[in-house]
């Protein structure tokens, strides 16, 4: 678990880092998330002990960074938006090297790497040259050497920058993977990954927290309600007297009633998933086929502009 009091940085008469706190707990996985200059690396290299702080605390499992900075350290691997590698050294040397760095006992060095390797599915290229891998293959092996040790808590900084679809969502379904095991602080600027894969984000602006909550959340409080989006095939204004009668609906409004009839459901506070079940059973059970339902919160772009604006 990480806890972060009150950190405040300077830069000479900048003021980067304003009272920030939040909290990481375990096994989940935590969107980091801000404009340019907000202090997202900052905050991360504090975390990570490579800055100190002007004040404010930060603890990693109870340890503090600055006052216990080998304890603190011992369970973090980070992945730096540049990973640390070295492009003349195969995959397997450069993770014995870091096996050597974070204390591994030397008789755990071969089945420590296996494991890893074949965690991330750097397995295959175990015997290449790091500067002769393709760009998605570099970021496994940097978050391979985040792993080495295993730590309890990973910290990825643009883990996915300068990647293909297809290795983006791999290495998506890799820290998906990892959280059953560690917490993992992820901070993007693809949005729609952090969308994807966060249990909780904290957008922080001009050194301020802006926002921290989980995502749905955020989107139904921007939003001010719970909206919903249904699109069928049947009679439009029969079908919105019925979803009306459904507990937990509060407004029904006919968009479209032409060919294909549209409504936006609006639902009461605190609607549960039940809400959105029943809306399908009476659709179905009225032989009214659904062809589209879906939540209208907005995403976590919406959320992102709307509270780092102004």
């Amino acid at each position: 678990m990480i806890e972060i009091k009150n950190l405040v940085k300077h830069y000479g008469d900048i003021k980067a880092l304003n009272g920030i706190s939040f909290t990481v707990k375990d096994n989940e996985i935590l969107g980091f998330l801000g404009p340019n200059g907000a202090g997202k690396s900052t905050t991360m290299n504090i975390i990570t002990g490579y800055l100190s702080s002007t004040s404010g605390i930060v603890k990693i499992n109870g340890h503090d960074i600055l006052t216990e900075p080998d304890l603190a350290k011992k369970d973090i691997g980070y992945l730096p938006e540049q990973p640390p590698l070295y492009l003349d050294m195969t995959v397997t040397e450069y993770l014995k090297f870091i096996c050597e760095l974070k204390g591994v006992p030397k008789k755990d060095h071969k089945e420590h790497m296996e494991q890893i390797m074949n965690m991330v599915g750097i397995n295959l290229v175990a015997g290449r040259l790091i500067g002769n891998l393709s760009k998605g293959y570099k970021q496994r092996v940097g978050i391979a050497q985040a792993l080495v040790g295993d730590p309890p808590i990973l910290i990825l900084d643009e883990p996915t920058v300068g990647l293909d679809p297809n290795q983006i969502i791999g290495i998506r379904k890799l820290i998906k993977a990892l959280s059953k095991n560690h917490s993992i602080i992820v901070s993007s600027h693809i949005l729609s990954e952090i969308q994807e894969i966060a249990d909780r984000v904290v957008i922080i602006h001009r050194g301020k927290i802006a926002a921290v909550d989980t995502i749905k959340d955020l989107s139904q409080r921007l939003s001010g309600s719970n909206k919903l989006k249904l699109s069928f095939k049947g009679p439009a204004k029969e079908a919105a007297a019925r979803l009306k009668m459904v507990p937990g609906v509060k407004d029904v409004v006919i968009k479209t009633a032409s060919g294909i009839s549209e409504v936006d459901i609006e639902l009461v506070e605190n609607a549960t998933n039940e809400v959105r079940a029943n809306i399908t059973m009476t659709m179905a059970k009225s032989g009214w086929p659904v062809l589209e339902f879906r939540s209208l919160d907005p995403s976590l772009e919406e959320v992102f502009m709307s509270v780092t604006s102004g």
